[in-house]
Order: C-alpha cells, then sequence, then structure tokens
C-alpha cells in the first residue's frame, strides 16, 4: 500500500509538471494577478467569460476546465485592495477583488556618453513623438484568440538590471526600468519567447532596433536595442525562432536584450512569465 502510494504521487507529480504552465501569481505594482473565475452557472461554464481592469480587457487562459484573468498591474499602482469586472454572454456579471501588495524598487544611476539620449534636440523631440504613436498602436492591440504564454527566456546572457528600477541617466531622474536587461556579447541570437506575430519593427530613438510580438489577447513582447533585425511585420514567429541579435543601439551603456511585456496594455516584469533566472547578486527579487 505504502508503494502504491508513492507511485501515484510520483505520477502526479509527474503530470502537473508536465501540464500547461501558468504565469506566477505576483500582484505587486509592475506585476501579474491569476485570478481564478467563479463559474456563475451551468450555462456560464459552457462560456469564455470577458474580464477588465480599469476598463482594460483582460486576458483569459483556461487550465483543467478552469478560467484566469491574468491582469498586469501597473508600476504606479498603489498596495490595497484592487477590483477585476468580469461578463459573460449571458449577461452574468461579477466583481471580483485582489489585494496588491507593497513593493520598493531600488535607484539605479547610469551614465549615457551620448547626451542626446538623455536630453534630445528639438528635431529629436519630433521624431520621439512619432515613434510614440508607434509604440501605442503597438501595445494596445488586441487580437481575439487564444493566449500563448509558455515563454522560454529569449536570449543566453546574464541578468544586467531588473525591472522597476528608478533609474536616473547622468544624475537626472526618469521613467522607471520597464523590463528585464540581459547582458549578451553583440551578435548573440535572440530568440521569441513565444509564438505569435510581428506587429512592429523598426529603428527608434531611445530603443534601438526594435520587435514587438502579439502573442493574443493584449499580451505582447518588445525585444530593444537590437543590433540586427530578423524578421518584418506580418511574419508569424515559432516560439524559440530567432528574431535577430543582441546589440547596443539606441540608449545604452552596453551590449543588452532589454525584453519587456505588456499585458492589459501595461508593462509588467517579464520575470514572472519566464522560466527560472540565474539572478546575480546585484539582481535580488
Amino acid at each position: 500500500m505504502y508503494k502504491t502510494k508513492i507511485l501515484l504521487f510520483l505520477l502526479l507529480f509527474i503530470s502537473s509538471s508536465l501540464s500547461f504552465a501558468l504565469p506566477r501569481h505576483n500582484p505587486v505594482p509592475g506585476g501579474l494577478a491569476l485570478l481564478a473565475i467563479p463559474e456563475q452557472s451551468a450555462s456560464t461554464a459552457q462560456s469564455t467569460p470577458r474580464a477588465y481592469y480599469k476598463k482594460n480587457r483582460l486576458a483569459i487562459i483556461s487550465e483543467n476546465n478552469q478560467h484566469y484573468a491574468l491582469v498586469g498591474i501597473p508600476l504606479k499602482t498603489k498596495s490595497g485592495e484592487q477590483h477585476i469586472s468580469v461578463q459573460w454572454d449571458n449577461g452574468k456579471k461579477l466583481s471580483l477583488p485582489f489585494t496588491v501588495k507593497d513593493k520598493t524598487y531600488k535607484a539605479q544611476y547610469l551614465t549615457i556618453k551620448n547626451k542626446r539620449k538623455v536630453n534630445p534636440s528639438k528635431e529629436d523631440l519630433d521624431r520621439i513623438e512619432k515613434e510614440r504613436k508607434r509604440k501605442n498602436r503597438a501595445k494596445t492591440r488586441w487580437t481575439d484568440q487564444s493566449v500563448n504564454n509558455d515563454f522560454i527566456i529569449p536570449v543566453d546572457g546574464r541578468v544586467s538590471s531588473i525591472f522597476g528600477l528608478r533609474r536616473f541617466f547622468n544624475q537626472q531622474p526618469r521613467r522607471p526600468h520597464a523590463g528585464l536587461d540581459i547582458a549578451a556579447p553583440e551578435g548573440t541570437p535572440i530568440k521569441a519567447v513565444e509564438s505569435g506575430t510581428v506587429i512592429e519593427a523598426g529603428d527608434f530613438f531611445f530603443s534601438g532596433n526594435m520587435v514587438y510580438i502579439d502573442h493574443g489577447q493584449g499580451l505582447i513582447s518588445l525585444y530593444a536595442h537590437m543590433n540586427s533585425i530578423g524578421v518584418k511585420i506580418g511574419d508569424r514567429i515559432k516560439r524559440g525562432q530567432q528574431i535577430g541579435t543582441v546589440g547596443q543601439t539606441g540608449r545604452v551603456t552596453g551590449p543588452h536584450l532589454h525584453l519587456a511585456v505588456f499585458a492589459n496594455q501595461t508593462m509588467i516584469d517579464p520575470v514572472f512569465l519566464l522560466p527560472d533566472l540565474h539572478l546575480t547578486e546585484n539582481t535580488e527579487y
């Protein structure tokens, strides 16, 4: 009987480890809340609900006949109770609460040699405004399809800068770091974290050569400071496919990949969607 119980435990463990990978629930500013949506009736069990947070639609993922809402939490969110709204085609509605925990992010001071990348000229500002509109169109894209979120690490390298750092360029305060930096030699291959469609690509003032990939339902990955881009807008990309190489274009201090992820139009920490990373002593979580 004892051996049978052990065998059963091992089988359950193996089957669970092979199941679909759910994102990590970490409801902090810049993090993710993974909320199980309870069924309201027999009829709602037969349909996929729609969910919203701060008027932005949320991705819905499913495992073992259970629906989950994937909630990206903005960095500026204060700790305390928050709510999402859920609705079904039959008119049923639900308000689902969750609690945001406090998190303090460290400061980071960087010296940028190209002073225009810190204090742009009038011509630079005109370019930046045009690029901002392109970026906004990309991050607000919604495709009503199954979500692909079983992410892989996109490049072989060292995590050199984590998400959320309060940044100072040449002692001047700027926006917090809204991605994950992985340092690697220039030319190192960059792989797509998951399958999807290229929805934006090109050379941007601050971000250098950059690519956006849509993974469905507002889940979008971004790859910046690339040396070369190997894909174009409209390309269908497979998980692990090379999309370019590591570089040091745009506003940088050395060669690296800047990986960012959007969920419900919100930049979130990519770590919560990636396999465990080796973090250096300067990149604690």
